[in-house]
């Protein structure tokens, strides 16, 4: 969020435990969100100054470790909310 914004962090537990992210940056657009779980998949061609350009594996990490603890990986896009991407583990 160069321009500033809000990142919010939510845990629960019960029969799961579950951690839940959001923010208000501008999230990611329609045409990306079949490739999000990509393997090296960036939109940061030609990064700002002091902006790494990212490697894309970010999420493609986050996704397998979850799948191999059994988890599940949400991703969920609410306009007026910001962008949330649910964990949840169990």
């Amino acid at each position: 969020m160069p321009g500033g914004g809000r990142l919010n962090v939510a845990t629960s537990n019960g029969e799961t435990v579950s951690v839940r992210v959001s923010d208000t940056g501008s999230g990611i657009a329609p045409e990306h969100i079949q490739r999000i779980y990509d393997p090296f998949f960036t939109t940061k061609t030609a990064p700002k100054e002091g902006q790494n350009r990212g490697t894309g594996l970010g999420l493609s990490v986050t996704y397998g470790i979850i799948q191999n603890m059994r988890g599940r990986f949400e991703w969920k896009a609410i306009r007026e909310l910001g962008r949330r991407l649910p964990w949840i583990f169990r």
